[in-house]
């Protein structure tokens, strides 16, 4: 695979972290303006982890079935038509809607991005590169991300975080149109139907479920209920993917004793950051008064040095530690970051107080990130990574629903202010250190050093 081709993958990526972390410090706006309440606003984020975590198995089937290059562009599309109806929505509901259809272009695009990624470069240290520039790229949309929010809000409106993403998505599927190659014509093997929609509707639910339970109470049927009857259907789903001639998710990889553990272990991380995320903007906004755009630049150091270390400390650490090691350590950081910096909020606070804690957590948090994706990776066939990176991505997703709410429950029940957001934190940084403890039952592998004896010199696959 040429730079050209991995440069529009990485861009790829990038338009997806920018969507996650640009809608952020646009919320009071947001809320503000379309009536939400402080309890609802939340599915501005939430309506995005619906749409992406309930249709990503069917995502990364499609991409195995139906080609990679195909379900790329159409992730794409979605993703520019859904962005122009947000940044048109009048009311809550259809912003909401937007939302979700965006996550839906998101379960398309990043199971066809990491599928391409996996198939072009082997096992080793030219894919923890390739890996370490994709992730690089997503640390950049989060900076952009903050940065870029702040700027489009405060110039223009909230509705700019939303028309943005248009002419991105125009370029990518442009250039996508020029640098892929046709996806193969063959037959591939049928597609699981029942399964498809049995992992969509209980993956959907459960989502449901856990981001509409502080609002509506757990103990209701948009709470409890919705969970209750995701779960029911996961269970369907497992017991009809064991008896099917062409299952969504085929058994043995379910059985992926690593695929399985990063998939927790990715749970954790995006619990602790979707959770996080959001803390520190409830922290710069209404408690120290931030405008949009101050909010924006106080994200910089924290998804800045995410970058830098997604781009050269995780390959690097990779090659030396392996996956393993490196998780554990990137998990243990991450806690340890989100520790100090919510210790270092206060009423009458600075930001400098929380510096410190934000290097610990970006540093350690932009090598875990590459980590957990070359675990689940690890060990894969060619012709199911388009579902083993769906499956790693649902767990991303479902474990984001699950830190926003458990986060957004805490805080809301706890002391006001700042008493609140801080309990709140301990919450999300006890998250990561368990997501360490899950990641010490990882099989230890070859370092990437000691698979590159083994591979071309090039490391790429022909």
């Amino acid at each position: 695979m040429n730079a050209k081709k991995l440069a529009l993958l990485a861009f790829s990526q990038l338009i997806v972290a920018l969507d996650y972390n640009i809608v952020y410090v646009a919320l009071p706006d947001i809320g503000h303006e379309l009536d939400f309440s402080a309890q609802t606003l939340q599915w501005v984020v939430s309506g995005y982890a619906v749409g992406f975590g309930g249709f990503l198995l069917f995502g990364g089937r499609a991409v195995d079935r139906l080609g990679a290059r195909r379900m790329f562009i159409l992730g794409l599309t979605l993703y520019g038509i859904s962005s122009l109806a947000g940044g048109l929505a009048a009311d809550p509901g259809l912003l909401v809607a937007a939302r979700v259809i965006q996550g839906l272009g998101g379960a398309l695009l990043t199971p066809a991005t990491l599928a391409l990624i996996y198939s072009g470069f082997a096992e080793g240290p030219m894919r923890n590169r390739a890996l370490g520039a994709w992730g690089t790229a997503g640390s950049a949309g989060l900076a952009a991300g903050a940065l870029l929010g702040g700027v489009l809000t405060a110039a223009g409106g909230w509705q700019w975080v939303f028309y943005v993403n248009v002419p991105l998505t125009l370029i990518a599927i442009i250039a996508a149109s020029r640098l892929l190659p046709p996806d193969p014509s063959h037959e591939r093997g049928g597609f699981d139907v029942l399964g498809a929609l049995l992992a969509t509707a209980g993956s959907t639910l459960m989502v449901l479920g856990l981001v509409s339970g502080p609002e509506a109470g757990w103990v209701t049927l948009h709470g409890l209920g919705s969970l209750a009857a995701g779960i029911a259907l996961i269970g369907v789903f497992l017991l009809v993917e064991a008896r099917s001639r062409e299952p969504l998710a085929p058994p043995r990889l379910l059985g992926n004793r690593n695929l399985a553990t990063s998939m927790l272990v990715i749970l954790f991380f995006q619990s602790a950051l979707g959770g996080g995320y959001y803390l520190f903007t409830m922290y710069l906004q209404p408690v120290l008064g931030y405008s949009a755009l101050q909010a924006g630049l106080a994200f910089l150091p924290l998804t800045l040095l995410s970058m830098v270390s997604a781009a050269k400390l995780a390959p690097a650490l990779l090659g030396r530690w392996g996956v393993r090691t490196t998780l554990i350590v990137g998990m243990l950081g991450s806690g340890i970051g989100m520790v100090v910096l919510y210790a270092g909020m206060s009423a009458d606070g600075s930001f400098w107080a929380l510096v410190p804690g934000t290097v610990i957590w970006g540093l350690a948090g932009g090598f875990t990130f590459v980590a957990m994706f070359a675990a689940a990776g690890s060990g894969v066939a060619l012709t199911e990574q388009g579902v083993a990176s769906g499956l790693a991505t649902t767990a991303q997703q479902i474990g984001g629903a699950i830190g926003l709410a458990v986060i957004i429950a805490v805080a809301n029940a706890g002391a006001p202010g700042v008493d609140g957001l801080r309990t709140a934190g301990w919450v999300a940084a006890a998250a990561s250190i368990a997501g360490a403890l899950i990641a010490l039952t990882l099989r230890r592998r070859p370092t990437a050093a000691a698979q590159q004896a083994t591979t071309s010199p090039e490391g790429i696959t022909r």
